[in-house]
């Protein structure tokens, strides 16, 4: 049950603040927090990470459910995964539902913060279910590398 509320949470949390992008930012100029570094842009992306795969919304569409669910079995189905390695997990439900549910009702994910290392690095624009995929990705890959992932 808690990793549904984790995994609930991080949808409730990218989906209230693209309602505020798309409310607040779009057609509008970006927000600057930091300048130079930080800024809050909406954008409209047709396809993955760093905008590859363009227009590809039924491939996105399928994969994402083939993950989630695959996910979900593999939770259930291994018992003696660490508390740690299931909580990522459910980032990663979480994420991958929060950009689904874009994709199916716009047909584009919202993206909006917009990070740019003081013109050294524009960083592609990205959400939280985007933030929530990558920090859980990063957990699972240590978790996996010094086997810890399981008790």
């Amino acid at each position: 049950m808690l990793y549904a509320i984790i995994s609930l949470v991080v949808v409730l949390l990218d989906q209230v603040t693209k309602f505020y992008a798309i409310t607040s930012l779009k057609g509008n100029a970006p927000i600057v927090i930091i300048e130079n570094f930080l800024q809050f842009n909406y954008v409209e992306n047709f396809g993955a990470a760093f905008g590859i795969l363009q227009n590809k919304k039924i491939f996105f569409i399928v994969m994402t459910t083939v993950v989630v669910i695959g996910i979900i079995i593999y939770i259930k189905t291994n018992t003696n995964l660490t508390t740690i390695m299931k909580i990522a997990l459910s980032m990663v439900i979480g994420g991958a539902i929060g950009n689904l549910i874009d994709r199916i009702r716009l047909g584009y994910v919202v993206d909006f913060i917009d990070v740019n290392f003081w013109g050294l690095y524009d960083f592609p624009v990205f959400n939280i279910a985007d933030s929530s995929i990558v920090i859980a990705t990063i957990f699972i890959c240590y978790l996996v590398i010094f086997n810890k992932y399981e008790f």
